[in-house]
């Protein structure tokens, strides 16, 4: 069984980045500059935002965190977007998820300059991918891609099966795996809360993606031998015996499924530490102009 180190693979990527902004500096040009805006005071979100703002100092880049209260207008948040949008300093703009109840998400993510949303969540960034063009890919999802790739795990002509139809997990990781080239070139199944004999249609994935957002939620039954177990799902569950009194685990049964997978992604240390590798590469990619010229 192999164990997919995404904890050693983002280190490796933003290694790999900081090396790239390096070079800009020497040759003159300009420094990376992304832009987070957090809304609220929600804990996770603080936690989530820090690290993406020491992961910049990393890799050499420039930050701006703007904090807002939990009770700013939308119309308030949506000339802060506008501003940014207008920046020639900022080249990238992520707006902390998830957002106070009476400001549409919806609104805020269409605000958002394409060539600016290097959380790939707006609808030109989403089609972009669909069409196989260059895009801005959602972190999570080409964190997965980047890892499959990196461990050299083949996905033409397999079945993979996606649990989870989300738009920032699920549905856009299937559109991927089904793209032609590589990682990709799979035949897709996506599976959600209303599918039918969903263990039987998971036990028949050659690479089985979990983003259900339920803990232990597969189990060895549901898992074909040596099938590929990318694990996207985190969750807090009581343990007395840590000294925190919880333990993180997945949407997948680690212990029994890595009984007989042939790769596997940990919790923690799996898909998670992906996704703010893949947030800084984004960023990069929009300083340099590589996807919308």
């Amino acid at each position: 069984m192999v164990l997919i180190d995404g904890k050693k693979t983002s280190s490796e990527i933003k290694s790999e980045i900081a090396i790239r902004v390096a070079e800009i500096k020497a040759e003159g040009g300009k420094i990376p500059h992304l832009a987070a805006i957090l809304v609220g005071s929600d804990g996770a979100s603080q936690t989530y935002v820090n690290a993406k703002v020491k992961a910049c100092e990393f890799c050499g880049f420039e930050s701006t965190l703007l904090r807002l209260e939990d009770n700013v207008s939308e119309e308030e948040l949506l000339k802060v977007v506008a501003d940014i949008n207008e920046n020639p300093e900022i080249d990238g703009l992520i707006v902390q998820l998830p957002l106070p109840k009476h400001i549409s998400v919806e609104k805020v993510t269409d605000k958002i300059k394409p060539e600016k949303d290097v959380d790939g969540f707006t609808p030109a960034n989403v089609g972009r991918m669909a069409l196989n063009w260059p895009a801005y890919v959602a972190a999570t999802p080409y964190g997965i891609i980047e890892l499959l790739k990196r461990y050299d795990i083949e996905t033409s002509g397999k079945h993979c099966v996606v649990i989870g139809r989300s738009h920032i997990v699920g549905s856009p990781m299937s559109i991927l795996m089904a793209r032609n080239g590589y990682p990709g070139n799979a035949t897709v199944t996506l599976t959600h809360s209303r599918t039918k004999n969903l263990e039987e249609i998971a036990r028949s994935a050659d690479i089985l993606i979990v983003a259900l957002g339920k803990p232990h939620f597969v189990t060895k039954d549901m898992v074909k031998p040596g099938a590929v177990v990318i694990d996207v799902g985190i969750h807090r569950i009581e343990d007395a015996s840590k000294k925190s009194g919880f333990r993180l685990v997945g949407d997948v049964k680690f212990d029994e499924v890595s009984e007989i997978a042939s790769a596997i992604t940990p919790v923690p240390g799996g898909v998670g530490p992906m996704t703010i590798a893949s947030l800084l590469y984004n960023t990069l990619l929009a300083a340099e102009k590589k996807v919308y010229g």
